[in-house]
């Protein structure tokens, strides 16, 4: 098969790569029915993350399950499937208590951009949908993978509650599906942090409230504005950078939440400042796997639609195009189909 391969900076190839096999008995060999690129694929992309070798690239996939390994007993050949970017074995007590990316035995599942895909630990990892879906329901149970999943996460960290005012700060794929969690969490406000016009549009679709265009202090101090000077009562951090993480907690009222989701860069905290300002910080690796089971119901029962947020489309054979189409902001994200 022909699959996604980083070389280096901005050096994506599609190329040869062997076809994946069981190798272990909790081992599934799913059919990609869609993949697509990820906002942290970029760090590495953009040479930010070094590559030392050349990576097969892709963590979030959904398809049908061809081969399953003889020790898996819940998952089924012919089965439509959804899964983590993390594999887990959802037994282990950090599995237990909820947080299946810190499982005691955790894989990260790699070279999903690609028609064929090992799953290791299938039966912790891989939720099946009730029948297999409808073409259009695909992009939508792709986002459970990853971003969906990563944005619920975030508002689930910032402990939105029916009636609370949200801030979201980042407006890409995981902070616009963050806009959308919070929505169906109840939050009553939710300020949308973008600068971008079709970035805003969609987060307003999704239930964004107010939008704020300014950045850092000046970004805080329009936060402050709007909350009579206090502050939201949950922040979404879905960046990873300084910046975005200071936006955030000074954001954020006292006693408030920050959700940070967004995979840390050069981030450094001031411990004097976070001890004054009486802020709840809670995130990392989002534990998709907690959420699939709720989340796979909610858009088969087309109660949310997350997958709107894929706005360019491309074979598979032009994932270069779609990793230059996301490093350039032309697209918000891009799905690949076999």
């Amino acid at each position: 098969m022909q699959g996604a391969v980083l070389y280096g900076p901005r050096d994506v190839r599609f190329e040869e790569r062997d076809d994946p096999k069981i190798i272990k008995p909790t081992d599934a060999v799913i059919r990609i029915a869609a993949a697509c690129v990820c906002g942290s694929d970029l760090w590495p992309y953009r040479g930010i993350q070094p590559t030392a070798q050349p990576t097969p690239m892709g963590h979030e996939y959904c398809g049908t399950v061809q081969e399953l390994g003889s020790a898996v007993k819940s998952i089924k050949r012919g089965q439509f499937v959804i899964g983590s970017f993390f594999a887990s074995d959802n037994t282990c007590l950090n599995c237990q208590i909820g947080y299946q990316s810190s499982c005691q035995h955790r894989e990260l599942v790699g070279g999903a951009q690609a028609p064929l895909l090992r799953v290791s630990l299938a039966d912790g990892t891989l939720v099946a949908t009730p029948d297999v879906p409808s073409e259009e329901l695909v992009p939508s149970l792709l986002t459970l993978s990853d971003v969906m999943g990563t944005g619920w996460f975030a508002a689930d960290a910032a402990n939105v509650k029916p009636g609370s005012t949200v801030a979201v700060v980042g407006d890409g794929a995981v902070g616009l599906l963050g806009v959308l969690s919070a929505k169906q969490m109840g939050a009553e406000r939710i300020i949308a942090m973008s600068r971008h016009r079709s970035r805003q549009k969609l987060a307003c679709d999704f239930g964004a409230t107010d939008i704020v265009t300014e950045r850092g202090d000046e970004g805080v101090a329009r936060i402050k504005e709007l909350t009579n000077g206090i502050g939201a009562d949950s922040v979404l951090e879905c960046v990873g950078t300084q910046e975005s993480m200071m936006q955030a907690i000074s954001s954020t009222r006292p006693g408030g939440h920050v959700g940070y989701v967004g995979v840390p860069h050069r981030v450094e905290l001031d411990g004097e400042k976070l001890f004054f300002s009486h802020v709840h910080l809670h995130g990392g690796p989002a534990p998709v796997r907690r959420f699939l089971p709720e989340l796979v119901d909610l858009v088969w029962k087309r109660k949310i639609n997350p997958g709107k947020v894929f706005d360019l489309s491309l074979p598979l054979g032009q994932v270069a195009d779609a990793y230059r189409a996301m490093d350039e902001r032309r697209a918000i994200k891009v799905l690949l189909h076999p």
